[in-house]
């Protein structure tokens, strides 16, 4: 049974997350390399882990692709987030990021193949309405956000795929691969990186000391010990109570930004409007899929 302490971990990991968006901008490396330093000590900490548990397990062959071409998601998700950061700042990332919900159930049916439910719709719309309104009070912010959308899809994308994976495999033993994955796509990424997409045509692979404590911080920290808390967490929780705190990202984001960044951080009134349509739109989401849960399970028992 759930505790006080347990509520206060699932809103502490929920913070942590909120937390990455301002990490990359405290981290001086660009994102490319930042991504490839995370997903490295992401994956030799998750290593560790099943190691010292003894669970580290080696998949099949078409199993362990499969998890290694999912790490490809995670690079571009990761790569977009941080970008989206540095172009705009932690709270238009943030927003954009909190559109997964949206992404997730239009993607869903195609995964599923299940019918999309009208709710889900609606509440796509308003999100909509809100991403319009966000875009109308701060044009300049625009790329940032798309990027943070654009990075919003995939990590819809591979959560959907994920729910598949973990009924057959340690969720740890997936992580590990799909980080690996990840560093590896990183890894590959750069020398295209270093030629077309830098101003300078070098890579800056050499974190400062501060970076490097930040990074460890990110990837052991925000990755390792928040996924695998969570992932405990969930026995003493249902889906709803989770997925409702876990809504909590941007808000703790955005206060955490504010506090930290200040006026850098300070946005225009129609831009926080156009958040909370958001962010409302996405709270609404379990309590509504909840509701009806509940009345499909009434009439199918009445129907019994």
């Amino acid at each position: 049974m759930a505790g006080v302490r347990h509520y206060a971990q699932l809103h502490f990991i929920v913070l942590l997350w909120g937390f990455t968006a301002i990490l990359g901008l405290l981290i001086s490396i660009p994102a490319v390399e930042l991504v490839f330093y995370r997903t490295l000590l992401s994956f030799l900490g998750l290593f560790i882990l099943l190691y010292f548990r003894k669970e580290l397990v080696i998949p099949g062959r078409l199993s362990s692709l499969k998890f290694l071409s999912t790490g490809i998601l995670f690079s571009v998700h990761w790569i977009f987030f941080f970008e989206a950061a540095r172009v705009s700042n932690a709270s238009v990332t943030l927003v954009g990021m909190s559109t997964v919900t949206l992404w997730t159930a239009l993607l869903g049916p195609l995964v599923t193949r299940q019918k999309l439910k009208i709710f889900e719709v609606v509440l796509g719309a308003f999100i909509i309405l809100g991403i319009y309104i966000v875009f109308k009070a701060d044009i300049k912010y625009k790329t940032g956000l798309i990027m943070a959308m654009i990075s919003a899809i995939c990590a819809a994308i591979f959560m959907l795929i994920n729910s598949g994976f973990t009924r057959q495999y340690n969720h740890f033993v997936i992580m590990s691969y799909e980080m690996l994955g990840a560093c590896i796509t990183t890894a590959f990424f750069l020398p295209f990186y270093k030629i077309y997409l830098t101003d300078s045509g070098k890579l800056h692979m050499i974190p400062s000391s501060l970076d490097w404590i930040y990074i460890l911080v990110l990837a052991l920290v925000c990755t390792v010990y928040a996924y695998s808390t969570s992932i405990k967490l969930m026995k003493k929780f249902s889906p709803y109570t989770i997925n409702l705190v876990v809504n909590m990202e941007p808000v703790y984001g955005i206060l955490l930004a504010l506090v930290i960044f200040g006026d850098r951080e300070k946005m225009t009134y129609s831009f926080y409007m156009g958040a909370f349509v958001i962010i409302a739109a996405v709270f609404c989401y379990p309590v509504l899929n909840r509701i009806l849960m509940k009345k499909k399970i009434s009439l199918q028992n009445n129907a019994n």
